[in-house]
């Protein structure tokens, strides 16, 4: 039986020469490579915090493995790079309940799959599949966890968790974002039980050298937000 792909919407956002679909999930897709990237899922991280007595519903790997899963068979990615932290902890792959294992051996079975080791997750050594790297070249572009500010060639990376937070007709509103500059690109948090830093945070204005945008992608269209505003 063929397989249907459903339409996932998309913004365009092109990145040092490169075209990359937007998705409002707060991943990329790299038409050019069929390569669908996202950092920064921080999968069993619930059950890192029930080890130490903090209760929370255990169900954060499973949420983000099957958003995943759905934007892998929406895009027909066939590679996937995971750009670190991809889980909470050196033993998180360990713990993952059977479904999610199960998930999760699906995709790095049927995708050409990378994880970028990042400062959560970089002792990894069983992670149910994929290859493991601490950072890769791919046509041009420089893949790790977190953004090297004297770094010459275009890079993507995660480490941030960068969120947007802006006041809406007296309220606050927070929107997980993109960080872009001419050279840099630092992703959102894809996971499903993953804070954020704000975009103003001095760590991230650091590691963009003091310029950039906050990228907020919608079904539609990507909003621009200059930081320094």
């Amino acid at each position: 039986m063929a397989t249907v792909m459903v339409p996932v919407p998309f913004a365009m956002l092109s990145f040092a020469g490169h075209e990359f679909r937007a998705l409002p999930q707060g991943a990329l897709f790299w038409p050019a490579r069929r390569a669908l990237l996202v950092a920064d899922l921080h999968l069993e991280k619930a059950s890192w915090f029930a080890r130490g007595g903090q209760m929370l519903p255990p169900y954060d790997s499973i949420a983000t493995l099957t958003e995943l899963s759905a934007l892998v068979a929406a895009t027909g990615a066939e590679e996937v790079w995971c750009l670190g932290d991809s889980f909470h902890d050196v033993a998180g792959c360990d713990r993952l309940p059977a479904q999610a294992r199960a998930l999760l051996t699906t995709l790095t079975g049927a995708t050409r799959w990378t994880w970028i080791t990042g400062n959560h997750d970089r002792a990894y050594v069983d992670r149910c599949g994929g290859a493991v790297a601490d950072e890769a070249a791919v046509d041009g572009l420089i893949l790790r966890h977190e953004a090297e500010r004297g770094e010459a060639c275009p890079e993507l990376s995660g480490h941030f968790h960068p969120k947007l937070r802006v006041r809406v007709r007296g309220k606050l509103v927070a929107r997980r974002c993109f960080v872009a500059t001419a050279t840099k690109l630092i992703f959102p948090a894809f996971g499903a039980l993953t804070g954020g830093l704000d975009v103003t945070h001095p760590e991230i204005v650091r590691a963009m050298g003091g310029t950039g945008e906050a990228l907020v992608a919608l079904d539609d269209r990507l909003l621009r937000f200059p930081l320094a505003a």
